[in-house]
């Protein structure tokens, strides 16, 4: 093996351990299936071990594969790291930047970072349109805007991603609600209980959904495409609603509304940059996620 092993094979080897087959983590890093194949089985040879299993269901890394995969992302993240930080070095001369963020980010995320960005970059000028993580990543796709942010943490195909921080969703109830008084809800419960509710396509739906996995939602008690008006509906005690703790922690704080836990479930999901896969954000767009990232460390 040569002194270093190739950044390119180590983000293959995590795309396929994954995604679960080496099809569709060659897609994954924008490689046709043979090269990484080959590119798989030359390493496997160099390092003199087995990383992946082959199943009828794809591949599957052995026990020593998982621990390089596991050793590979941290290096993964610096890696890319490193080149968003060289790219934001670039010039264009006066920046200009249109992006979308999903409502959660733009509320109370996006203002903080335009506020960072511009302190340092005064001349950089920022259109920001806020729509739900599905419209976001629509318009990411069809180059309306070069950069979004969004609260789905599953990205649609044709998109690269990289995490800059996290949110925590939490079930939250009117002082009244008899779940006020519960130590904790059973998640079918929940399931089977009329909510409040953000429309199809939004991240807050799309978290929720997919954490419960195969417990369907009920029909909801109301179905809104704003976090106030979500939040206010819970607070007038229409029905319990589930909503990023960014966006009641205010209410909570005063005591207007109750935080209910979810037995077995911690819903904290990773809030995205987003991109058009081989276009990776340059100059501003690359400072703003840098900003974006720099924040959460900030608050962690």
């Amino acid at each position: 093996m040569t002194k270093f092993p190739s950044l390119e094979v180590l983000e293959l080897l995590v795309a396929i351990a994954e995604h679960g087959s080496v099809g569709a983590g060659a897609r994954a890093v924008g490689m046709a299936e043979p090269n990484a194949s080959r590119a798989v089985r030359r390493f496997e040879r160099e390092v003199r071990v087995v990383l992946f299993r082959r199943t009828p269901r794809g591949s599957e890394p052995t026990e020593v594969g998982q621990a390089v995969v596991a050793w590979a992302r941290p290096l993964l993240q610096q890696a890319e790291g490193l080149a968003l930080a060289l790219r934001s070095l670039e010039s264009a001369g006066l920046g200009q930047l249109d992006v979308a963020a999903s409502m959660t980010i733009a509320e109370h995320l996006f203002p903080r970072w335009l506020a960072e960005l511009r302190r340092h970059h005064p001349d950089d000028r920022v259109r920001l349109r806020v729509e739900n993580s599905a419209e976001v990543s629509r318009l990411v796709l069809e180059g309306a805007v070069e950069l979004g942010f969004v609260e789905d943490p599953s990205p649609v195909s044709g998109l690269g991603h990289r995490v800059v921080t996290r949110d925590r969703l939490v079930l939250v109830v009117a002082p009244g609600h008899p779940w006020a008084r519960c130590p904790a809800v059973e998640p079918e419960e929940l399931a089977a209980t009329p909510l409040v509710a953000r429309e199809v396509g939004s991240g807050t739906r799309s978290v929720l959904e997919h954490a419960l996995g195969r417990l369907p939602l009920a029909p909801a008690a109301a179905v809104l495409n704003s976090n106030a008006g979500v939040r206010a509906s819970i607070q007038a005690g229409v029905a319990p609603g589930v909503l990023s703790d960014l966006v009641v922690a205010d209410l909570v704080r005063s005591g207007d509304l109750v935080v209910v836990p979810i037995a077995g479930l911690d819903l904290v999901r990773p809030l995205l940059a987003v991109w058009r896969t081989g276009q990776p954000p340059r100059g501003i767009a690359a400072q703003l996620v840098a900003v974006a990232e720099h924040s959460q460390e900030l608050t962690t």
